[in-house]
């Protein structure tokens, strides 16, 4: 009896702490996170790309970021309105992302329609992007459980219970090892 108070009192394997804490980190939800959209990539931010091509089946969220890669000494990124955008004028934007070193960065963190231009002229030779950035859409909604199914037996509780066994499991062979 005292070699068992013994045991019970010993702190827990590391083991049995490395299943617990996987555990835990399966049963926490899903987060979603920021995309880092490399503009034109792998022909980056260059003439004579069609933006537009580039853009299709894209989807653009508030916190993504758009990274831009050009020559630093000729090409720039200004963000214009709409109306300059299609005619190209570049001498009224409304921020200048160039920061001088080829490699800008533009966080998407407004619902709208960004309207990205490079100046000296390359503008005219397609270096220009129109983003539509939107809200996240809502998680998926868990689909309701069919009457006469049992919890402890359907998919999801499937999912949950798989890592407790595992769990249970670890623990008792570490009980066993250490009696």
């Amino acid at each position: 009896m005292e070699r068992m108070k013994r045991v019970l009192s010993l702190p827990p394997p590391p083991m049995v702490l490395l299943f617990v804490a996987f555990t835990l980190l399966l049963l926490l939800p899903e987060e979603a996170s920021a995309t880092k959209w490399n503009v034109g990539d792998s022909k980056f931010w260059n003439p004579n790309i069609n933006y537009t091509e580039w853009t299709k089946g894209k989807h653009f969220y508030i916190d993504d970021w758009l990274y831009f890669v050009y020559d630093r000494n000729q090409m720039s990124v200004l963000e214009v309105n709409k109306t300059d955008y299609e005619s190209c004028n570049t001498n009224h934007p409304l921020v200048n992302w160039t920061r001088g070193a080829g490699r800008d960065v533009v966080p998407l963190n407004v619902t709208k329609t960004y309207y990205l231009v490079s100046g000296n002229g390359f503008c005219f030779s397609g270096m220009k992007v129109a983003v539509h950035v939107e809200k996240l859409p809502p998680p998926p909604k868990a689909s309701p459980i069919k009457s006469g199914a049992s919890t402890l037996f359907s998919s999801t509780g499937q999912i949950l219970l798989m890592p407790l066994v595992f769990s249970i499991g670890a623990a008792w062979d570490a009980f066993i090892h250490f009696w």
